[in-house]
């Protein structure tokens, strides 16, 4: 059995989605992220005190790239087994974990959590998540997923952080109706039953409450990184 320690938030869906495409056996449980990743209990799964962690056995698993592709290789799918199609799936995983990822969360976090008190923050990194739809419009033309024809841990990874511009009230503010391949790419791949079925894992808290963790747990603004 599968322990999957997690909450609703884009790299948490990422392992949820992974595990109902792979129709993989686990348990997922949920953390409030305003306080419960601090425990020594979760520590001690993951010294970063982020989620998602997984644990498969003895084999504990923490950041959300490097569990995609361990539940690929566990499992011989979504990772193509042809060594240039497989290049190109982890360079996109990693154009996601370093770009698209840090910079939509960055956005957030100053045009929400800091509620846009520093106007040219939010804007800057909104002209990169922006910038970088464009970049993955052009990776998108011709071809139905990320790095091909072939739906992979790619797509699962830029799923969730894209579904935030339908779903968030910051991010809908993004001009995602004006990159046609990608939106295209999100309606095709949202409509995936597995994906559907790890959107809901786990059940989220209610707004008020995910967004009083997202401040709390945000550095320089929430109590939880308070020296």
């Amino acid at each position: 059995m599968i322990d999957l320690y997690t909450d609703a938030t884009p790299n948490g869906l990422k392992i949820a989605i992974a595990l109902e495409e792979l129709d993989l056996e686990y348990q997922a449980h949920r953390l409030y992220l305003g306080g419960e990743q601090k425990t020594p209990e979760f520590t001690q799964l993951n010294p970063n005190q982020k989620i998602p962690v997984l644990v498969d056995g003895d084999i504990t698993v923490t950041e959300s790239g490097a569990i995609l592709y361990y539940l690929a290789q566990k499992t011989g799918r979504l990772l193509p087994q042809d060594m240039v199609k497989r290049t190109k799936v982890m360079e996109m995983l990693m154009l996601q974990m370093s770009g698209v990822g840090p910079n939509f969360g960055q956005f957030l976090v100053w045009a929400a959590a800091w509620g846009n008190e520093v106007p040219q923050a939010s804007d800057r990194y909104q002209k990169e998540v922006i910038r970088l739809f464009s970049v993955l419009e052009q990776h998108l033309d011709g071809h139905n997923y990320f790095a091909g024809d072939e739906f992979t841990i790619a797509d699962i990874a830029f799923l969730p952080w894209i579904r935030l511009c339908h779903v968030h009230p910051v991010a809908q503010s993004l001009p995602l109706d004006n990159f046609k391949n990608l939106s295209n790419w999100y309606q095709r791949v949202i409509e995936r039953e597995a994906v559907q079925r790890g959107l809901l894992v786990p059940e989220p808290h209610e707004p008020e409450k995910m967004f009083k963790a997202f401040v709390s747990s945000t550095v320089g603004l929430g109590e939880l990184h308070n020296a």
